[in-house]
């Protein structure tokens, strides 16, 4: 056996010598020999693919095992001799995709990470090799990167490289495998051990003084994780202070393109992962983040304002990176609350930033067919959505042009997207590259509600088509609302979406009635509110939708009244019944903190929504008033709601004092409009003391109505 293992020529001419001598074997101890050497020859050289299957043929996963499993090395080897040879053919079978995701390797996760937390010897770092080959390849198959998460192994590599043991480098490479595939899974079950590698990573790039700093700018971006964030725990708010600062020194230092992109990048995934909360408040955190949003804005101008293709093509990753920085740019220049910018600084940046988002329409508009589904231009209209929702004066002659575009745009991915499987839509924009782009629509909404009030901008967008696109999108986000299970979870997108839409929906009512009239698609929308209100109210954490639902249904139906919708019918009749009991529960009684009696005050269960439905609650107070001459069988509705009776008694029981102005305004709306229209309405409000109220709350409307014949 000695003889042939020095045997001059190739490793697999003399494995296939060993193999035969396997099978000639006579006893164990010359088939155990063999074996040996048929570790000896594996380790010694390549095997290819069809040798490499007849050794596992001829041996299988029995013998491999064993020798892990072996404790007494032969006299006079190292102690860990059969260990390492049992390594070395699983390294060797792991070479074959097949072998690499088979159960008897994948049981063996366990022992692979054992060797990796072992203290490594001279003796021991061929063992060290093959288990990282090993791990390698069983990532790479279907099953392994759940079982190497599950088994422990994402804790092994972070010790591995947090006590920079043998090989690493190999753990660290596996790790960016890893968190690339299971980002969320990793961090659920080890939290500790990556903090412990990002706190390693942070720490060496804030002391590196070489190239190994702008390295780190791509590695970096890989520990930092969405959720939980890192400003909740104590050592991940040192690493951020740790990577502000090293950050701080790269961006505020001469650099290269090639140096600035990656420091771009890690910045705005921290951004991604916490906002602006790791940057101090403070004025060289102030000065920071100004310098951050500049260079994202230079860098998106000089792309994109005279576009060559193919740099373009090169620079889209850091290009997104920078539309994230301008992003937090807006929302700060905006933040009236401890806000890291002084206002110099705010008017600076709104100023640097206009010229690069007219930087972005430009590109917008030179987009082909072909590309639009490309991520990038996704990302390209997000961020221009992020500032036309806020900033609704500038470059308005621009996003007039460009509306057009952007309505095909959004209507060719919504289309696409509600007939294929729905898929969770990111908050953010990633700068590690997208799958196929959905609902860019939903970032269009509020910067759409914006210029729906103005003439020109609206004008356009129904030239365009938008409003029954709207309505479509508005039905489709409804289902997919409504398929959710109810929970107090905070606001969603497509609630928010909703929300939106009907803000959109509200000012097209107001300012183009005729095309409500006229257009299908809404006929489409009113018969989705007469349904939705009465499902939607009884669940309290929907109010502000509610609210938003009641108030647009009440102001079309004013308007489509010829609609057989509206004709009485039980639809019809259960929406009326939903907006009147929203309407009528807004209020109630509480003690009047200045003495005994009772003052009027929003009720309970509608005061943390208030602020946001208190303006839809009296347009609706109008639209219902403005509904009841309109349609003959409402004043009946309302009095079998008991809504004149409750009210009669609320105005009764409270103070005057206690009811401001515009309120007493909207109850005297509704009355005047119900007394006018059904004597029953007028009976009612007269036999509960109607006139002595009317008198003493200033309603002169109501009280001339009342005393009219």
């Amino acid at each position: 056996f000695l003889a042939m293992a020095t045997d001059g020529g190739d490793t697999n001419s003399t494995l296939k010598r060993c193999l035969d001598v396997l099978r000639d074997a006579r006893n164990d101890s010359e088939q155990f020999a063999a074996l040996l050497l048929v570790t000896k020859a594996v380790r010694a050289g390549e095997v290819d693919a069809k040798t490499r299957r007849q050794i596992f043929d001829a041996i299988g996963f029995t013998f491999p095992s064993r020798l892990l499993t072996s404790r007494q090395p032969p006299a006079g080897c190292p102690e860990h001799t059969f260990q390492a040879l049992g390594l070395t053919l699983l390294a060797c079978f792991c070479t074959d995709p097949e072998l690499a995701g088979h159960s008897q390797i994948l049981n063996k996760i366990p022992t692979f990470n054992d060797i990796l937390l072992s203290p490594c010897t001279p003796d021991s770092r061929s063992m060290v090799d093959d288990v990282y080959q090993c791990l390698s390849a069983v990532m790479a198959t279907a099953r392994g990167p759940r079982e190497l998460v599950t088994k422990g192994t994402v804790s092994a590599l972070c010790q591995a490289y947090v006590s920079c043991s043998y090989g690493s480098e190999h753990a660290l490479a596996l790790l960016l495998g890893l968190l690339a595939i299971a980002e969320a899974k990793c961090w659920q079950r080890d939290t500790p051990h990556l903090l412990a590698v990002l706190s390693k990573l942070s720490s060496d790039f804030l002391k590196s003084e070489d190239m190994t700093k702008f390295e780190l700018c791509e590695v970096l971006p890989h520990f930092i994780p969405l959720s939980p964030p890192l400003t909740q725990d104590s050592q991940g708010s040192e690493c951020l202070h740790r990577l502000y600062k090293g950050l701080a020194a790269i961006l505020g230092s001469k650099l290269s393109q090639a140096q600035r992109d990656p420091a771009l990048k890690l910045a705005a995934c921290l951004v991604q992962a916490c906002g602006s909360e790791w940057i101090p408040a403070e004025s060289a955190g102030s000065k920071f983040l100004a310098l951050l949003v500049n260079l994202a804005c230079v860098e998106v101008r000089l792309t994109l304002e005279e576009p060559d293709p193919m740099e373009v093509e090169g620079k889209k990753q850091v290009v997104t990176a920078c539309y994230v920085l301008m992003e937090m740019g807006i929302q700060e220049c905006l933040r009236e609350e401890k806000p890291l910018l002084e206002e110099v600084q705010k008017m600076q940046l709104m100023r640097i930033m206009e010229e690069a988002f007219g930087a972005v329409i430009f590109y917008l508009k030179q987009v082909k067919q072909e590309q639009l589904q490309d991520p990038f231009i996704f990302a390209s209209v997000r961020i221009l959505g992020a500032w036309m929702a806020e900033e609704t004066s500038s470059l308005k002659q621009e996003i007039c042009e460009l509306l057009p575009f952007l309505v095909h745009y959004a209507k060719k991915l919504f289309k696409e997207g509600s007939s294929a499987p729905s898929l969770p839509q990111p908050d953010v924009v990633s700068t590690k590259g997208s799958g196929l782009p959905q609902d860019a629509l939903r970032f269009l909404l509020p910067g759409f509600c914006h210029l729906t009030a103005e003439d020109r901008p609206r004008g356009i967008l129904i030239q365009e088509g938008a409003p029954a696109l709207l309505c479509e999108y508005f039905l489709h986000q409804w289902e997919v609302l409504s398929s959710q299970p109810p929970s107090l979870a905070p606001l969603t997108s497509t609630e928010m979406s909703l929300q939106t839409a009907c803000g959109i929906f509200l000012n097209l009512v107001v300012t183009a009635p005729d095309l409500i009239r006229q257009d299908k698609s809404f006929s489409s929308l009113m018969d989705l509110l007469l349904k939705s209100l009465p499902l939607l109210l009884p669940q309290k954490d929907h109010l502000v939708l509610a609210a938003n639902i009641a108030t647009l249904g009440l102001l079309m139906a004013r308007v489509l009244t010829a609609s057989a919708a509206l004709q009485g019918t039980q639809p019809a009749r259960e929406f009326f019944r939903a907006a009147i009991r929203f309407l009528s529960d807004a209020h109630s009684t509480q003690a009047d903190p200045g003495g005994d009696s009772l003052a009027m005050a929003v009720s309970p269960a509608y005061l943390s929504a208030w602020e946001d439905i208190q303006e839809l609650w009296f347009l609706g107070m109008q639209a219902l008033a403005g509904c009841v001459p309109l349609l003959p069988w409402l004043p009946q509705a309302v009095l079998q709601a008991q809504w004149l009776e409750d009210l009669s008694q609320l105005l009764s029981h409270v103070t005057p004092a206690s009811v401001d102005f515009e309120l007493i305004a909207a109850f005297q709306g509704v009355l005047v409009e119900l007394a006018r229209a059904s004597k029953p309405c007028r009976d009612m409000i007269l036999s509960h003391h109607g006139r002595e109220w009317a008198n003493l709350y200033g309603m002169a409307a109501l009280e001339q109505c009342l005393s009219e014949p």
